[in-house]
């Protein structure tokens, strides 16, 4: 949990376009009010009139944006839809009374309720029933906790299948505010690691190390993971970063699927909490299946690693490139940081007899790592005679992890 005021909170956004879907959200209402939960109907219409069944109508969200309702109501839906988006975006995560989020639309209602929904906590339930769910959702959910459901029909009125999809999302959604976690088990302070499959030894030893002391929450370096991890590091839930799987930034500077954004490690900048880095999975790009490979990688370096993704070796160009934009996003940090160069490889798959073996490609990661970062004595690099999955490595890594946390603690000894 994110902090008290969901401990406070007493109703249930129900969003939807109440000009054309007052039955479903009534119907979704009700539902929820039989489940003993609250529930507000806010509209998210573009037309300029809500109907008298909602309980905060589309005026008073559409108030919220930059350039005042008029922006909202311009009679182009295009632009009225991304700029009511805009203005819930505003609106929604100002709320002092939100128990939760339950949000129901088709392409375009979904277009207007994402972004609202993809600011609000991690943690605080978030349902959005869509026709568009059973495709890519991954612009809907973002980097959070939301759940999507298949409206199986069109919204459009209520019916067997759609009374049934809502009343289950109504359900889910009493069930998630009424049964929220105890605070009890955020004793320890959390600290964010990455980790792929091909770093999971090191993770695993290092978490060990780290024991009871913090909480480790594990996130998949696969570019969203990456995101979700900054997100609870600006929201001060994450209180410190392992960052042992840095292999999203293949993916960003070669094109593959597990990409970070250019904004990768800036939540670290900003906050300043420890960091302790290192190179797992930087010899890997990610693909699809093999037939998904740009025509201009195919005389390189891969491995499937299952039927779905192919991996593809790194060059020395690529990490030398990782290690620039490494370098320089380290530099503007200002709280401890300590990168780890792992000598011997970066992965499973980075070792000698192994298919992605390539000395000279790691060296050019570190020494373009080291031309670039400024190093203090709070930003150092620490490179080891260890491979990164060795035991060795990543007890070093996560005891000084440890060691740059407790003298960040305000009660830490000059």
């Amino acid at each position: 949990m994110t902090g008290g005021r969901h401990l406070m909170a007493s109703h249930v956004y129900i969003l939807g376009t109440a000009d054309t879907k007052s039955d479903e959200l009534l119907f979704l209402r009700g539902v929820l009010a039989d489940r003993g939960v609250s529930g507000r109907i806010v509209d998210v219409s573009t037309g300029g009139m809500s109907p008298d069944c909602v309980d905060i109508a589309a005026r008073v969200v559409a108030d919220c944006h930059p350039e005042g309702a008029a922006a909202v109501f311009c009679g182009e839906r295009g632009r009225a839809i991304a700029a009511m988006s805009e203005a819930l975006r505003r609106f929604l995560p100002a709320r002092d009374d939100l128990a939760g989020v339950v949000a129901i639309g088709g392409s375009g209602g979904a277009a207007v309720v994402a972004p609202a929904m993809q600011a609000l906590p991690i943690g605080l339930p978030k349902i959005l029933v869509s026709t568009v769910a059973s495709g890519n959702v991954a612009p809907y959910v973002g980097d959070v906790d939301l759940s999507m459901v298949y409206s199986v029909v069109d919204l459009m009125g209520l019916n067997r299948i759609s009374r049934s999809i809502l009343t289950n999302a109504a359900n889910a959604m009493a069930g998630m505010t009424r049964h929220r976690p105890s605070p009890d088990a955020d004793r320890h302070p959390a600290v964010g690691i990455t980790m792929f499959g091909v770093t999971t030894p090191c993770v695993t030893e290092a978490v060990r190390v780290l024991g009871e002391s913090f909480e480790s929450l594990v996130f998949h370096a696969t570019g969203t993971g990456g995101r979700s991890m900054e997100r609870l590091v600006d929201q001060g839930v994450i209180r410190g970063v392992l960052d042992i799987t840095t292999t999203e930034f293949c993916d960003f500077v070669a094109g593959g699927i597990f990409a970070c954004r250019a904004e990768r490690l800036e939540a670290i900048a900003r906050t300043g909490v420890p960091y302790v880095g290192s190179c797992g999975g930087l010899d890997m790009v990610n693909f699809g299946t093999m037939e998904s490979v740009p025509d201009h990688y195919r005389d390189r370096v891969f491995v499937r690693h299952n039927p779905f993704i192919t991996l593809m070796r790194t060059t020395a160009d690529e990490c030398r490139e990782m290690g620039r934009l490494i370098g320089e996003r380290l530099n503007r940090c200002d709280g401890p940081v300590r990168f780890y160069y792992p000598e011997n490889g970066f992965s499973e798959l980075d070792r000698p007899g192994q298919p992605f073996y390539d000395p000279e490609a790691d060296a050019a990661f570190r020494d373009a790592l080291l031309a670039t970062l400024r190093q203090t004595a709070r930003r150092r690099v620490v490179s080891l005679p260890c491979a990164l999955n060795d035991p060795a490595f990543a007890r070093a890594m996560a005891t000084d992890f440890k060691t740059l946390f407790k003298e960040t603690q305000p009660h830490a000894q000059n």
